[in-house]
């Protein structure tokens, strides 16, 4: 297990069960008492928790802001280009596919551009801009519509239109949070793009990192019932993992 996955299982469970004794932290995770302090010690830098004697809490989260795009993109970016790798990997060429805006959408386009034959279509100038910069033969699709500088992507009428006339084999589509009962969510109240994206995809895959797992956040964006396969890290808890299983969910992880 990586420092940084260890140190993001630490946090959820620090959020989990509270403020825990370093020893206890040590022989949960099977790890020194000296590695947990030094965990914890730039955890707090982070301002992800608090440490107190013999022990540490986690920083109460707030509600999930609504970041910019190079905000999100400087997060937890090893793991996204995990993930981007791993779901990359169950494109084939000759398929049609939707990537929805999103930091770890964006980290798929790499391992794309050598597929033959593939139709992508994006609601994100950067993921489009990406592609074009590594001369792809790729067909290139976008909805146009109205563009939104926070995220770098386009949204509205038109752009929900575009994509509810094209049938795709699969829909890539990241998360600002994500409810095991609710399915994906957003703070982004422009959302209706990617709900016409979930309606035009055969299959949908969400591509997120643990950390997003029990994030509240206002606006479902895709229904629990509607979600295919998750590609995520192995911060997941086993409690969440398994809930996916149960649904019929596909978990695959990095």
């Amino acid at each position: 297990m990586s420092v940084e996955i260890r140190r993001e299982m630490l946090v959820r469970y620090l959020r989990e069960h509270g403020r825990t004794a370093v020893n206890d932290l040590a022989t949960h995770f099977n790890i020194t008492g000296a590695t947990v302090r030094s965990d914890l010690r730039q955890l707090e830098q982070s301002n992800l928790v608090t440490r107190r004697y013999g022990g540490a809490e986690a920083v109460t989260q707030p509600v999930a802001e609504d970041r910019t795009m190079d905000e999100k993109t400087t997060l937890n970016q090893n793991i996204k280009q995990r993930i981007g790798a791993k779901a990359a990997g169950l494109v084939h060429d000759g398929e049609s596919i939707i990537l929805d805006n999103g930091s770890t959408t964006l980290q798929m386009v790499p391992w794309l551009v050598e597929r033959v034959a593939l139709t992508l279509m994006t609601n994100s100038l950067l993921i489009m801009n990406e592609v074009v910069s590594r001369d792809s033969n790729m067909t290139l699709l976008m909805p146009g519509g109205t563009y939104r500088k926070r995220s770098s992507s386009f949204h509205g009428g038109l752009a929900e239109q575009a994509f509810r006339s094209f049938t795709f084999d699969k829909l890539f589509i990241g998360a600002d949070g994500f409810d095991i009962e609710q399915g994906t969510t957003t703070f982004n109240e422009a959302y209706q793009v990617s709900q016409a994206m979930c309606q035009a995809a055969k299959q949908i895959i969400v591509v997120t990192d643990s950390t997003k797992f029990g994030r509240k956040t206002p606006n479902v964006v895709v229904p629990i019932s509607k979600i295919d396969i998750v590609i995520t890290d192995q911060g997941i808890s086993e409690s969440d993992k398994a809930a996916l299983e149960q649904r019929g969910i596909q978990v695959l992880l990095v």
